[in-house]
C-alpha cells in the first residue's frame, strides 16, 4: 500500500468507493500539510486558518458534513506527499485534496489529482507553474510573479526609482523572486546595477551589504526567509551605515512578517514591501477574522493562515454551487470564476487559468505606539499571475 501506483485497478477502486462519503452525507477533505520539521510553524498557521474558517462558518455545507483528514509530510518530501495523496483517495475515500505548503509537495500531488480526477486546492505553494499540473486544481494563496513583478513595475513607475541592486537567498524561491522583480524593473525602464545571492544557512550579511553600499544604488531589493535572518540583515544595514532615506530598501512580505519586525526593531523602519495580506489590514472581515483567530490560537494570523482560510471558503462556495456534488469535473467547472470578499480584500479564481486574482498592497514599516507594523500606502487591484497570463498567450 505504501508504494501503490494509481493504475487501472486503483481507478476502479476510486469509482467504486468514491461516492461512499457522499452517500453518508459527508465530504472528506484530505489536508496534506507540513506539521513537523523546520516548516512546522508555517504549516500549523495554515491549519489554524482552516480551523478558523470552520469555526466561523460551521462544519456543514450543501447538506454535507465536512470531515478533515490530516496528513503530515514533514518537510520537502514529494514522494511522501504523493503517497499520502494516493492513500487518502484510495483508502480513506477523500473527495478533495487540499493544503500543500511547499511547491515540490504540491507538484507531486498534482499528478494524483489529475489521474484520479479529484478537486485540489493549493493553499500556499507559490510557484506559478503548479497550477498547470492538474486540470482539477485551483490556488488560494499567491504566486511569486504576481507580487514581485507587480512590485518591480511599481518601483519604477510609481516610486520613481531608476536603479536597483538585488540581494536574495540562494534557493528556488529566491531565484524566482529575483527573476520576477528584475525583469519587471527593467521592462519599466529601470536598471539593475548589481546582484548577489546569500547562502541559505547562517549567512554573514556584512560583506554583502558593504558591496551594495559601495555601488550606492537608489534602491536595494531583498528576498530572504523569515526566522532570524531579517534581524541579522537589518543589523548589517545599520552597522554598514545604509541610509534608508537615500537608498530605499524594498522587500517581499516575508522580510517584514510580524516575528521579523519584533526582532529587527528600529532597523526595520521605512522598509517598503509588497504583499497580499497582513493581519493589520483595516476592514470589517479582517478585524473579525483576527479576533476569532486570536481567541482560538493565541496569536495573529499570517499569509499562511489566510491561504488556508480562503482555501476553505473556495471549497465551501464550490460545494454550494454543485449542491454537494464532489465529482472533479463538476467542482472545477463551478470553481472557475468564483468571486468573494476575503479578509485580505476582493479576490477571485481566474476562470481561464484557475489561479488566484487579488490586490497587492505596498506597505512601509512604521512604529505605531510601541509596535512596528506594515502600514499600507498604495494598492494595485485585481492582480493576476503574470506568468499565467503569458502561458495563455502562447
Amino acid at each position: 500500500m505504501d508504494r501503490m501506483v494509481l493504475g487501472l485497478g486503483c481507478a476502479v477502486a476510486l469509482l467504486l468507493g468514491g461516492s461512499s462519503a457522499q452517500a453518508q452525507g459527508t465530504v472528506k477533505i484530505g489536508l496534506i500539510n507540513v506539521l513537523s520539521g523546520q516548516f512546522a510553524d508555517a504549516g500549523i498557521q495554515l491549519d489554524n486558518g482552516v480551523k478558523t474558517y470552520i469555526k466561523q462558518h460551521g462544519d456543514t455545507v450543501a447538506g454535507k458534513k465536512i470531515e478533515i483528514i490530516r496528513r503530515d509530510v514533514g518537510g520537502v518530501a514529494p514522494d511522501v506527499a504523493k503517497r499520502h495523496a494516493q492513500e487518502l483517495i484510495v483508502r480513506d475515500k477523500v473527495d478533495i485534496l487540499a493544503g500543500f505548503l511547499l511547491t515540490p509537495n504540491a507538484l507531486a500531488a498534482a499528478d494524483v489529482s489529475a489521474e484520479a480526477k479529484k478537486f485540489m486546492v493549493v493553499m500556499n505553494a507559490a510557484t506559478s507553474i503548479i497550477i498547470t499540473k492538474s486540470p482539477y486544481m485551483i490556488r488560494t494563496s499567491v504566486t511569486l510573479p504576481q507580487v514581485m513583478e507587480t512590485f518591480g513595475t511599481w518601483a519604477v513607475t510609481k516610486a520613481g526609482l531608476k536603479q536597483n541592486y538585488t540581494m536574495v537567498t540562494d534557493y528556488g524561491p529566491g531565484h524566482d523572486a529575483e527573476a520576477a522583480f528584475q525583469s519587471a524593473f527593467k521592462a519599466a525602464g529601470g536598471t539593475i546595477v548589481g546582484s548577489v545571492r546569500f547562502p541559505v544557512a547562517n549567512p554573514d550579511f556584512s560583506a554583502f551589504v558593504q558591496r551594495a553600499k559601495d555601488l550606492a544604488p537608489e534602491s536595494i531589493y531583498i528576498f530572504i526567509p523569515g526566522g532570524a535572518q531579517p534581524a541579522a540583515l537589518g543589523k548589517a544595514f545599520a552597522e554598514r551605515g545604509i541610509d534608508k532615506k537615500k537608498t530605499k530598501i524594498l522587500g517581499s512580505g516575508e522580510t517584514t512578517a510580524e516575528a521579523a519586525l519584533k526582532s529587527m526593531g528600529d532597523a526595520a523602519l521605512d522598509i517598503i514591501t509588497a504583499w497580499h495580506y497582513d493581519y493589520k489590514l483595516d476592514n470589517k472581515l479582517n478585524r473579525e477574522f483576527v479576533k476569532v483567530f486570536n481567541e482560538m490560537h493565541g496569536r495573529n494570523p499570517d499569509f499562511f493562515s489566510i491561504g488556508g482560510y480562503d482555501g476553505m471558503h473556495a471549497i465551501y462556495e464550490t460545494l454550494k454551487k454543485t449542491n454537494g456534488n464532489t465529482d472533479g469535473e463538476v467542482m472545477i467547472k463551478a470553481a472557475r470564476g468564483l468571486k468573494w470578499e476575503s479578509p485580505r480584500g476582493p479576490m477571485s479564481i481566474d476562470p481561464e487559468t484557475r489561479d488566484v486574482v487579488q490586490d497587492v498592497y505596498i506597505r512601509r514599516v512604521q512604529k505605531v505606539g510601541s509596535e512596528y507594523v506594515n502600514v499600507p500606502f498604495d494598492k494595485i487591484t485585481a492582480v493576476k499571475d503574470p506568468a499565467g497570463e503569458r502561458r495563455k498567450q502562447k
